[in-house]
């Protein structure tokens, strides 16, 4: 447990990776130790996973219990077992990693890939089970760098985090019986992939990105905190503060939003149904210019999906200087106990509410549509945690110029969530070759080129405006992105069979016995 938590430290905003080349080898040497032979020494493996994952979900998710602080009177008793029932889910995936590995276990250097193998078939389990939640994979730890996570533009996540496993745990192949100059031959040759990764990666990043001609964008911060943002009694002030903070001039756009093609704001901007406040859209436009359009979260509603019962959606929507809504889009991917409760109609009858108090939940949207929007290139849109999930992010159809991912991570305070939810969303843009646009309402709001680079961005906390271009995407999406993940699938199936044969090279009489 303890060194799964001080795995943590690779984890945004600390981003100290080189912690995992202490704490992935005591994984290795708790697998070499496990007695017993076949499911019996599975199970025992299974048992080191879970609290190594129990130490590692529990000290980098702990920040998800601010949620339940925003109205502490209604959730606050929640908070103890959403912080430790959720990590002790998470942490079965990984128990179920290291049975895995055991099963492939071997006594030569080659059973960090089996380590691998295993670990990552958990961490893929975890991003699609039960809707998914891929957070904090730790491939994420390569991501940290820059120039390592351009290795995220051929394999995408998974594979980033199949190549993460060995090198991290290759040290612990220096304690194997063997000559001082074998011993050292597999980390060497881990030191020598990691260095080969930065070098290209350092090379991918001499590309020189430029903007789209003849966009300006403008995304509004507000840094309203959480208890205020859902107040509907002070819809009118909120909505006036918006379009004040909107419309300030700038050393960019001296005339304000008459320099201004798309202005952008968070998700959920709105406490009330835009639809339902006639007064809402007459007052935009007389605040926006007509050259100006305005993209913003806000829950819209609207007749159910099939088989949904909720008329309400998580959504973007498209509205002209005139204050009329051009399109809609909605949420697809759905939040757990946040916008939903599985079971919704037996637990609300048990009188538990997800975290937005929303009657019935949130419906979710049927497919990812494209944004298309005027005098830009088209977007796709990825509300809140939407930009976790790897090859989800780009809707059937044309490319996209770039992603547009609006969210809301004021629940979780001045904590590492919304540092470690930015630094996902900008894998994203790497994975595709797209850039990243990206409005919070709190922070972190950025900018992001399609190799990774922050063009602007502003801190986590800050009021303001950010002013930029959009830069353009790659003329040709990189392999994860075109490909999806075809490229993960042939690397793991390598080290899978490098795994098979190791063991099958050295399954002697002898530590046959022994395994």
């Amino acid at each position: 447990m303890g060194a799964g938590a001080a795995s943590a430290l690779s984890t945004a905003p600390f981003g100290l990776w080189p912690v995992l080349f202490l704490t992935f080898p005591l994984l290795v040497l708790l697998l070499d130790g496990r007695p017993g032979k076949g499911w019996r020494a599975a199970w025992g493996a299974a048992c080191d996973g879970w609290w190594f994952g129990f130490g590692y979900f529990l000290a980098s998710l702990w920040w998800i219990g601010s949620a339940f602080l925003v109205e502490a009177d209604v959730f606050g008793w929640l908070l103890p077992f959403a912080v430790v029932a959720l990590p002790a889910g998470l942490a079965i995936f990984t128990g179920f990693g290291l049975a895995l590995a055991r099963l492939l276990w071997s006594n030569g250097p080659t059973r960090i890939f089996a380590l691998a193998t295993g670990l990552v078939a958990g961490e893929w389990l975890r991003g699609h089970v039960l809707t998914g939640f891929p957070w904090n994979s730790f491939g994420y730890a390569l991501a940290e760098n820059l120039a390592l996570s351009q290795t995220a533009a051929f394999v995408g996540l998974w594979g980033l985090t199949l190549i993460a496993v060995p090198i991290f745990a290759s040290p612990a192949l220096l304690l194997d019986p063997a000559p001082p100059s074998r011993r050292a031959l597999w980390p060497a040759a881990a030191a020598a992939v990691l260095l080969c990764l930065y070098g290209a990666g350092m090379l991918r990043l001499r590309q020189e990105i430029g903007n789209v001609a003849d966009v300006h964008l403008r995304i509004m911060q507000p840094a309203l905190p959480q208890d205020r943002k859902f107040a509907y009694g002070e819809r009118h002030r909120i909505l006036d503060d918006y379009l004040a903070l909107s419309g300030q001039p700038s050393t960019a756009y001296p005339r304000g939003l008459d320099d201004v093609t798309l202005l952008i704001w968070p998700e959920s901007a709105f406490p009330f149904i835009y639809d339902l406040e006639p007064w809402a859209p007459a007052r935009i436009a007389a605040a926006l210019p007509d050259n100006v359009t305005l993209v913003t979260g806000a829950a819209r509603s609207g007749r159910p999906p099939s088989g949904q019962t909720s008329s309400i959606f998580n959504s973007i929507r498209v509205i002209d200087g005139d204050g009329v809504v051009r399109q809609s889009v909605d949420k697809v991917h759905l939040v757990p106990f946040g916008e939903y409760l599985p079971f919704q109609e037996t637990l609300e009858a048990l009188g538990l509410e997800q975290l937005t108090r929303q009657r019935g939940g949130f419906a979710a949207g049927t497919h990812h549509v494209p944004l298309d929007l005027p005098g830009a290139p088209s977007a796709a849109p990825l509300i809140c945690y939407e930009a976790i999930f790897p090859h989800s992010v780009i809707p059937e159809g044309p490319r996209p110029g770039f992603l547009l991912n609006v969210t809301n991570d004021a629940w979780f305070g001045l904590t590492p969530g919304p540092y470690q939810h930015f630094l996902q969303a900008r894998l994203r843009a790497i994975e595709e070759g797209l850039p990243l646009v990206r409005a919070a309402n709190t922070g972190i709001s950025a900018v992001v080129d399609p190799l990774g680079r922050i063009v602007a961005a502003l801190n986590l906390g800050e009021k303001g405006n950010l002013d930029a271009g959009l830069p353009r995407g790659l003329d040709t999406p990189p392999p994860a992105g075109r490909y999806g993940a075809t490229p993960f699938a042939g690397l793991y199936f390598t080290t899978l069979l490098l795994a098979v044969l190791g063991r099958r090279a050295t399954r002697t009489p002898e530590n046959t016995l022994k395994s």
